[in-house]
């Protein structure tokens, strides 16, 4: 499970992962649930900080369900407070993702370090899955530390140009309204994530507004640019 700008690194389960199915070439490589990358990857620039608990609310787009307006009238104007399975992948696919692979069992070993609690809702939006979140950290960043750490954020998709991938892989907007769906989802041609809102919190430390493109980063763009960096790792080859 990759995100590319997180953790091209587990892609070395590939030779496990062949040598446990007894072949030379193939291999199964999956992208997350597409509502996590609307604050997976802020998280992700925070990780030097130490994020020790997060409240993660999604609000996703019908899209996600393979749906239009026309397809489900009953969205229209309507919020659903459910989607099945949801809740449990955006609580763990984002230690699985800051998790190492262990070469002792041949596996990921998801990340202990962080608790994530979600809610998802269905809203009714076309494309563009927006998050609300909370964290707590280990260390004591700053506002500043936090949003340095955003904009400067970016992996190996950067470093080897890969087609897809966005030049700047996180924006920070400081306008009080953004991010928006209307404005913001299709930032770098919907590969590039969005934040907003970074304030002090009462009760946790900080807390934020994320937004993703649900089918060009979450799904399709995502899984042409992990296809991309598999073959830049030499993992995709002609026969």
């Amino acid at each position: 499970m990759i995100v590319p700008e997180i953790n091209p690194q587990h892609a070395d389960i590939i030779p496990y992962q062949r040598q446990r199915l007894g072949t030379e070439r193939g291999f199964v490589a999956v992208k997350p649930n597409c509502s996590i990358q609307s604050y997976t990857p802020a998280l992700s620039a925070w990780r030097k900080f130490e994020p020790t608990q997060v409240i993660a609310t999604t609000y996703q787009a019908i899209s996600g369900a393979g749906k239009t307006f026309k397809d489900w009238p009953e969205m229209v104007g309507n919020v659903i407070p459910y989607i099945a399975g949801e809740e449990e992948k955006s609580e763990r696919e984002p230690l699985k993702i800051w998790g190492n692979v262990d070469a002792a069992t041949k596996s990921i070993v998801p990340d202990e370090g962080t608790v994530i609690t979600s809610q998802c809702l269905r809203v009714p939006v076309l494309y563009g899955h927006t998050a609300a979140a909370f964290v707590n950290f280990k260390q004591n960043p700053t506002k500043d530390d936090l949003i340095e750490a955003l904009e400067t954020y970016s992996g190996e998709p950067q470093e080897l140009g890969l087609p897809s991938a966005p030049k700047q892989f996180i924006q920070y907007m400081t306008q009080d309204d953004r991010p928006q769906v209307i404005l913001d989802v299709n930032f770098e041609h919907g590969m590039g994530i969005s934040i907003g809102r970074l304030r002090e919190d009462k009760i946790f430390d900080w807390k934020f507004v994320g937004l993703s493109h649900n089918t060009a980063r979450g799904a399709a763009g995502g899984a042409v640019e992990c296809a991309e960096l598999l073959k830049a790792k030499g993992y995709i080859s002609a026969k």
